[in-house]
């Protein structure tokens, strides 16, 4: 017969033993992959080849996930969190664990886009962590975007708040309809808000339907989100400059820059930044380097003729003298009925050199 004590002990245990057995089936790995398309890969650790990622994969501490060009793969943690991986990003599962009241993960994204959403409980004290080489976005209970194209990162607040900082520990607070951006390590922009019917809205847009709950018919727009907002920053960075604002004008017009291989764009980019070395902040060597590198890089673009009267009248007030009228004398003979032709030949004048 079975003492009563040994009963109620049996049944103790028990009850300890099915309360523990859900908890290690939910936290043996980090996630699973719920749904993907296109071409997506897995592996599960660094420097080992990938391999070909099914719906139903477990993946884990120093797992990697990848997507190709038209890959697109939803992902949920073991807590219900949420991260959606647009096509051609790559993350590391680089830190999870999940305690009592308690939960931190770190993940790596290489590069790519990505929308997270991640819960919080409660009284439950939250510190997951999304990582690029140069941005940081510490979240507590929120979702949010994140893209990270190059050196460059630019993050769209959808719920909640969120932290972002850069190499240095100084974060910018992002918030819902609102967006921070930053690029090689520098500390972020000030929040900017997201107003209807303006080009930054329609990014916006554009990057919710490429991370929504299904993936989008094709990825032009997603290869088109980098130059849409890089374009953006050449405005936004103009406004900047024109209110005082001159480093962190320099630094959106080098977003802009880090975002796109588009020379028109890149060429802009430079122009402006030359603008605000030169007309506010006294440094014409640097200003001059911007022009000179639209010229090296990019020979037959539009932009080349205002580059290049600028490289003729940086060097003239800098009295080089004699690289200036070469430089001058070069803006004539490639576009002599062009748009600084009388500012040419005044120089010119000055030179000794008559028409």
């Amino acid at each position: 017969m079975i003492k009563q004590g040994h009963v109620k002990k049996f049944l103790f245990f028990s009850l300890i033993f099915l309360f523990f057995i859900p908890l290690c089936t939910v936290y043996a790995a980090a996630g699973k992959i719920d749904n993907l398309s296109g071409s997506v890969f897995i592996r599960d650790k660094n420097n080992i080849p990938y391999r070909a990622a099914k719906k139903g994969d477990i993946f884990d501490k120093g797992y990697w996930i990848k997507t190709g060009g038209d890959g697109w793969v939803a992902l949920t943690l073991a807590d219900e969190s949420k991260i959606t991986l647009a096509n051609n990003t790559e993350l590391e599962i680089t830190e999870f664990v999940i305690g009592k009241n308690r939960k931190n993960a770190v993940f790596s994204v290489t590069q790519g886009k990505l929308r997270a959403s991640v819960t919080k409980l409660a009284g439950e004290r939250v510190d997951y962590k999304v990582k690029s080489p140069t941005a940081v976005a510490g979240i507590k209970g929120t979702e949010f975007m994140m893209m990270t194209h190059g050196q460059a990162n630019v993050f769209f607040g959808n719920e909640g708040k969120v932290d972002i900082s850069g190499t240095q520990d100084r974060p910018k607070l992002l918030k819902a309809d609102t967006m921070v951006q930053n690029t090689r390590g520098y500390v972020p922009i000030d929040p900017v808000e997201v107003k209807p019917d303006t080009p930054l809205h329609t990014a916006k847009e554009n990057f919710k339907e490429i991370t929504a709950a299904t993936p989008p018919k094709d990825w032009e727009i997603s290869n088109n989100l980098p130059h849409i907002i890089a374009r953006w920053n050449i405005n936004y960075g103009h406004y900047l400059a024109d209110a005082g604002k001159y480093d962190e004008a320099l630094h959106v017009f080098q977003i802009a820059l880090d975002l796109t291989d588009k020379p028109d764009i890149r060429s802009d980019a430079r122009l402006e930044r030359g603008a605000v070395y030169s007309s506010f902040l006294n440094n014409p060597e640097a200003a001059l380097s911007e022009y000179l590198l639209i010229l090296e890089e990019y020979p037959n673009i539009v932009q080349r003729e205002i580059a290049l009267y600028n490289v003729g009248r940086t060097l003239y007030e800098l009295g080089f003298k004699e690289q200036a009228k070469q430089r001058l004398l070069q803006y004539k003979t490639e576009y002599p009925t062009g748009r600084y032709s009388s500012n040419v030949e005044t120089y010119l004048r000055t030179l000794g050199i008559s028409q």
